[in-house]
């Protein structure tokens, strides 16, 4: 086993395509890392070089320490698995998974070990003489991961391993690529475009854009912490909903105004001057809303139309516009993926088409009004221009003369 580390790591295509964009990253001895992102972000480019089988344009892939930058892909002790299995039709599972360890000359007693040891912990023993056609797409992937294992290598680099299997198959092929990562320990970088996956499998996931790194941390600190829109959007299903916002002192106190709606702003969620105003945009995720009952705490309640209710067995999705203007329409479907481009076309005149993710004992349905609660504690910010998210002890500076904050 050992640690990865990239520095300032690029690749430029030979029509001047920048895929990587000095990439830094460290992998600790055993950590699995995730890249996610759009289609084009880079994340494939990367792990090819990774793996030597790009050619790296500047920066350096080192591996225990060791720069391996001009070593070919057999000498840099790495396994890949593909979305594609890449098995040999005419070959059973046990030389499907032997086969690599077969043209490295390992004695026939060495090879029977490692083989039966992978076949017991990915579950094939029952399969090892049967040929690829007889076996389902599950068990096709979990033979392409018995011949990276019984390699031993130093990492595992694994490009999209689960695209080609159904939903279901997913989850359950997902869970145990977590669990034999974990007992083996080995170091693992693993490529999807899936936030969900991402999220689930990763100790560590790294968000890239157009070949740049955005954030890297812990899925939970991603979702709770992004540091700018792009992530917000990409983190998270359904997506965090937007809108563009004014932020406004009164009474010392700072309120989030946007449409015919306010939100009161928790002491500390964003540290600004009083008597001013700024346009930030407003980041709330479904999760934070909830049907009212009962009281409802005062500037944080928003009064909306239900035009959707989508049931979703164990809870409920209610889709309502917000009269207050998009962020972003073309940036967010960039940016966002395939959900958001969705939900921007949803949109009605300057309106913001907004989810909120309720329980399954909602009762409203299309048509009805709702009041839903805002959890204020969890108000996202971010500076329009930038992009770049605010508030959590980053300061904002409010730009505004006082008398713009003053009521209609």
């Amino acid at each position: 086993m050992a640690a990865i580390e990239l520095d300032h790591l690029t690749k430029v295509y030979p029509d001047g395509t920048r895929a990587v964009d000095r990439l830094d990253l460290e992998i600790a001895d055993g950590e699995l890392v995730v890249f996610v992102g759009p289609s084009g972000c880079g994340k494939t480019s990367a792990l090819r070089m990774v793996a030597g089988l790009e050619d790296i344009t500047g920066g350096e892939v080192r591996v225990g320490g060791t720069v391996v930058n001009d070593l070919p892909p057999k000498a840099r002790d790495m396994a890949m698995i593909f979305q594609n299995y890449a098995l040999y039709p005419h070959m059973n599972v046990y030389a499907n998974i032997a086969f690599g360890l077969k043209m490295r000359g390992f004695d026939r007693a060495e090879i029977r070990r490692r083989v039966d040891k992978a076949a017991r912990v990915l579950g094939l023993e029952e399969v090892l003489d049967k040929r690829p056609r007889h076996l389902s797409g599950g068990q096709r992937q979990r033979v392409a991961m018995g011949r990276a294992i019984v390699r031993e290598p130093q990492a595992f680099l694994m490009d999209e391993p689960l695209s080609n299997l159904d939903a279901k198959l997913r989850v359950q092929v997902r869970a145990e690529i977590a669990r034999i990562q974990r007992d083996l320990g080995v170091t693992t970088i693993y490529v999807t475009h899936d936030q969900s996956e991402a999220v689930t499998l990763g100790d560590r996931v790294c968000v890239l854009r157009d070949g740049v790194l955005q954030q890297v941390d812990r899925p939970q600190v991603l979702y709770d912490r992004p540091a700018n829109l792009f992530v917000a959007g990409f983190i998270g299903s359904p997506a965090m909903n937007l809108v563009e916002a004014d932020l406004v002192e009164r009474d010392g106190k700072l309120t989030a105004r946007f449409g015919p709606h306010e939100l009161a702003v928790p002491a500390g969620r964003v540290d600004a001057s009083p008597r001013a105003q700024r346009d930030v945009v407003l980041g709330i995720r479904p999760e934070d809303m909830a049907l009212a009952h009962g009281a409802v705490p005062r500037g944080a309640t928003l009064d909306v139309a239900v035009e959707i209710r989508e049931d979703m067995g164990a809870e409920v999705f209610l889709h309502f516009t917000v009269d207050a203007p998009a962020v972003g329409t073309e940036a967010l479907k960039e940016m966002a993926g395939e959900e958001a481009a969705e939900a921007a076309a949803y949109q009605h005149g300057q309106g913001s088409a907004w989810i909120a993710r309720v329980g399954r004992g909602a009762e409203v349905r299309e048509g009805e009004r709702a009041q839903l609660v805002v959890d204020t504690r969890m108000l996202h910010f971010f500076d329009p221009g930038t992009g770049e998210a605010l508030g959590d002890g980053r300061p904002v500076t409010l730009a505004r003369a006082a008398a713009a904050s003053a009521p209609a």
